[in-house]
């Protein structure tokens, strides 16, 4: 099935998300702006549905920035930890898809999880997993406070 990538005011991307990116990068380039990516994916349970929107979070540096966003849901009943390292899976999935790119243009890029750091907290309970997930997969790893992407900018659109 064909992954429906849109901005964050819901215009469909019709290409795939490589070539996206490509565009991006070579344009950001050449005005040149200082860009650096984050990849975050956040959720939701309601009604016994859990509805995933992943980002990819464009800075650039001191002129602001944009997004892509990708959702969807799934029906499968997943424990607190489960659901933290499928949201984990799904923004290594996109990480490892655009590596190269960001590798061409070299642009620093961030895996974020939307895992609190606090062991009060059950998410939190994931955290070790979804750090070696990430950095076994020799990507950089945020997580709460710091994983904007995640609990700031895929929020909002979950």
């Amino acid at each position: 099935m064909e992954q429906q990538w849109q901005r964050l005011d819901g215009t469909a991307i019709r290409r795939p998300i490589e070539e996206e990116v490509r565009s991006v990068l070579a344009r950001e380039t050449a005005k040149g702006h200082q860009v650096k990516v984050c990849i975050g994916t956040d959720s939701q349970v309601r009604a016994g549905t859990t509805a995933f929107a992943t980002v990819i979070v464009f800075i650039r540096k001191g002129k602001g920035g944009f997004m892509y966003v990708l959702s969807d849901t799934s029906r499968q009943p997943m424990s607190v930890k489960e659901r933290m390292l499928t949201e984990v899976g799904k923004s290594i999935e996109v990480a490892y898809q655009l590596c190269d790119l960001f590798t061409t243009y070299s642009i620093d890029m961030e895996v974020h999880a939307d895992i609190n750091t606090n062991p009060n907290f059950k998410s939190n309970h994931a955290l070790k997993d979804a750090m070696g997930y990430i950095m076994g997969m020799g990507f950089a790893f945020r997580a709460k406070p710091y994983a904007f992407a995640s609990s700031c900018c895929a929020d909002k659109v979950v």
